[in-house]
């Protein structure tokens, strides 16, 4: 699985349906009451390469529990599955049951495709932490339209050698905003702009950290040109122009950015516990100085990104999708999934589980202990409705803002207004 796969920043789409809420005459029944049976598909997210046994078992398990069922399990690979997602729901071949991210619901439950489950699963909405229930609803619309799935969040990786020879005390990182671009700014004096403390240019979700206003209550409109907003962008041109964000930051991936961090020409890079393992296998002088420190947020609650299980609203087996969609969700099976990567359950009571409690002494039980007790009031700071193009719009706006094109306030302008566009035109 690609290092990003499970940490979820991922596409959106727009879908080449008419109207928007448009259920149309071939509706399922919303009613998930009747007796489990018949046959149903499930589809993943660029899972079966690192754990087609699991889900094999998976669904063995609930073929047994409910006899008479049977699940086709298909996989998508990560590339393109957004489009892929979009052309079954216009030629009417969606799958019953789908891993989707919240940003992928959207436009679903918008066109009726997504089943509300406040209203045909509201019974299991207890299991699941508040947090990660919540984020699969839509701002303007009733209803939740995913059983929320893993999560994942993950600290700030650090080069301890980088900032002890620029003269700073690796032991204690930045924890503020102010600290982090005071550091940044010592690192890259000292090294003569060799050494960059950061290597990604802000986007959507550190907007959302730095405490900026995303969007309105309703959902119609976006709000992160506010002050704070164009205060964060002007701190990062500044950065930009000390050199202490990197100068490929415009067009950086999270893979080059890890890479950057790799070879030590990056001092600090947000991660999970899934790339502990990287750095001791690629880099073992990196992971021999690696130092680990919270997420910086000006909020006081960390992001998350959510996966989620949506039940199709037009599935002709609406009890068994359902149930189905619960059972790869419920508590027992995503403990056994969290065992075999280092991704977190959303279920309610999960986190308290020693797995996620108690520390040995290594790293990796060290990254996970601290980032399931940050979970459990993390935010998913990206909108539902923020789709891939926006993120496009928004990039574009902040890249003219660095090179001096427009200023902070006019790139934040520009992109909101930019968004606000894309937003009216998903219905």
């Amino acid at each position: 699985m690609p290092r990003r796969a499970l940490a979820a920043a991922v596409v959106a789409l727009v879908l080449p349906l008419s109207a928007c809420g448009s259920g149309g005459d071939d509706s399922g029944s919303t009613d998930a009451s009747g007796k489990v049976e018949g046959d149903i598909t499930f589809q993943t997210w660029n899972l079966r390469a690192n754990f087609k046994p699991y889900f094999e078992g998976l669904v063995a398990d609930f073929e047994k529990k409910y006899p008479g069922t049977h699940v086709k399990w298909v996989d998508q690979p990560a590339e393109g599955y957004a489009d892929k997602i979009s052309a079954d729901a216009a030629g009417g071949t969606l799958p019953d049951v789908v891993n989707v991210s919240p940003d992928l619901v959207a436009p679903l439950a918008k066109a009726g495709l997504a089943l509300d489950l406040d209203k045909a699963a509201a019974k299991y909405k207890k299991e699941y932490l508040p947090g990660a229930w919540a984020s699969h609803e839509i701002p303007g619309t009733q209803g939740t339209y995913a059983f929320p799935w893993y999560l994942n969040t993950g600290p700030l990786f650090y080069n301890k050698s980088l900032f002890e020879e620029a003269g700073l005390d690796a032991s204690k990182p930045p924890k503020t905003y102010g600290e982090l671009f005071d550091d940044a700014l010592e690192l890259a004096d000292k090294s003569d702009g060799k050494v960059a403390t950061l290597a990604n240019v802000p986007t959507i979700e550190d907007f959302g950290r730095y405490g900026v206003e995303l969007m309105n209550k309703e959902g119609t409109a976006f709000a992160f040109n506010d002050a704070k907003g164009v205060e964060l962008l002007t701190k990062y041109k500044e950065l930009y122009d000390a050199k202490a964000l990197d100068p490929q930051a415009l067009t950086a991936t999270p893979e080059s950015s890890g890479k950057k961090f790799l070879t030590g020409a990056v001092a600090m890079n947000p991660g999970s516990a899934l790339d502990l393992g990287n750095f001791k296998k690629q880099a073992p002088n990196l992971y021999k100085n690696i130092g680990i420190t919270d997420q910086i947020t000006s909020t006081g609650k960390v992001n998350m990104y959510v996966m989620g299980v949506m039940v199709n609203a037009r599935t002709k087996q609406t009890p068994a999708a359902v149930a189905f969609a619960h059972f790869v969700t419920d508590a027992q099976n995503q403990m056994s999934f969290a065992k075999k990567v280092a991704i977190f359950p959303s279920t309610a009571g999960s986190l308290d589980d020693p797995y996620f409690t108690e520390e040995d002494g290594t790293d990796e039980t060290r990254v996970r202990v601290a980032a399931a007790k940050s979970l459990k009031n993390a935010v998913n700071y990206t909108p539902v409705l923020f789709s891939e193009q926006m993120k496009t719009e928004l990039r574009n706006s902040v890249a003219k803002a660095l090179q001096g094109k427009v200023s902070p306030k006019e790139a934040l302008d520009n992109a909101v207004k930019a968004c606000d566009r894309l937003l009216q035109q998903q219905g």
